[in-house]
């Protein structure tokens, strides 16, 4: 008799573990979708069409490092000043959207909250661009996308390497390998947030190191470009064990004179469930 009693019991506890995964997915068809920006429902992998439609794109800026220049003609191949200055270590950039509004916030709930439904749109759109663009342009196809590094304890208090997951997603789209173990941080340095180019270049000395084999074509994956200077210091470090060519591939670039939006976003109900989704 125990023995049936304690199978009994085994199955009961395995059914009522399953019911709040049943229970959650029971939500989700019968209430919408909500856009991440507005709240509005119907949306489609976390946007409406409306709030979709107004993300600043990036669609005139410079070729090499994705800065926004706005007063170029969209379409054109444009090099900034700073590039023609300083021919950084990368060859060129594809940077889908401006940091700005709503981006900008969709990227800090993601980055510093952990809420992962505000990133999913951008990650979904962005593996689609970056399909698109390598269907027009095969060439541009990269032998590894490599995840920007992370220090292990930052990556520890935040719980997940952005870099690493916007590569993932672009794998996941592209069949691209990617990896986030070729580049390493060993040791922490000053955030990067507040300092100038040249205060940036000189937290970043010494800070990365290669663990691996360097391929001859690159994608460095990373959330949000500034002024370049972690990009241009880790494809230094990869031409420097091999690479012949390293793009940059990021979510969103930061304009010149960046601007903050005081405007906030709403939130999001079942942020705890989006969340999982999107893991």
């Amino acid at each position: 008799m125990i023995k049936p009693l304690h199978t009994l019991s085994t199955r009961f506890g395995k059914l009522v573990n399953q019911l709040p995964v049943a229970a959650t997915h029971l939500h989700e068809a019968l209430l919408p979708e909500l856009c991440v920006a507005c709240l509005a429902p119907h949306a489609r992998n976390g946007l409406c069409d409306g709030c979709r439609g107004d993300l600043p794109i990036n669609d005139r800026c410079c070729v090499r490092c994705g800065l926004p220049m706005l007063l170029a003609r969209p379409g054109a191949e444009r090099t900034c000043g700073e590039c023609l200055k300083f021919q950084p270590g990368y060859d060129r950039a594809f940077i889908p959207w401006r940091y700005e509004f709503p981006v900008d916030r969709m990227i800090s709930r993601y980055k510093y909250q952990g809420q992962r439904h505000y990133a999913r749109p951008l990650l979904g759109d962005m593996a689609t661009q970056v399909h698109d663009l390598l269907s027009r342009h095969p060439c541009r196809r990269p032998d590894l996308l490599v995840a920007a590094p992370m220090h292990r304890k930052r990556q520890r208090q935040r719980g997940f390497n952005q870099a690493a997951e916007i590569a993932e997603a672009i794998s996941q789209r592209t069949g691209i390998p990617w990896s986030d173990r070729l580049l390493r941080r060993p040791r922490s340095a000053r955030p990067q947030s507040g300092l100038d180019r040249k205060q940036r270049l000189t937290n970043l000395a010494g800070l990365f190191e290669v663990r691996g084999r360097v391929p001859q074509h690159l994608a460095l994956v990373d959330d949000v470009v500034t002024t370049g200077a972690t990009a241009g210091t880790l494809a230094a470090l990869l031409r420097k064990h091999g690479a012949g060519t390293v793009e940059i591939w990021a979510l969103a670039r930061t304009p010149a004179r960046k601007i903050r939006s005081a405007q906030p976003l709403p939130d999001v109900t079942g942020d705890r469930e989006a969340g999982r989704q999107a893991r």
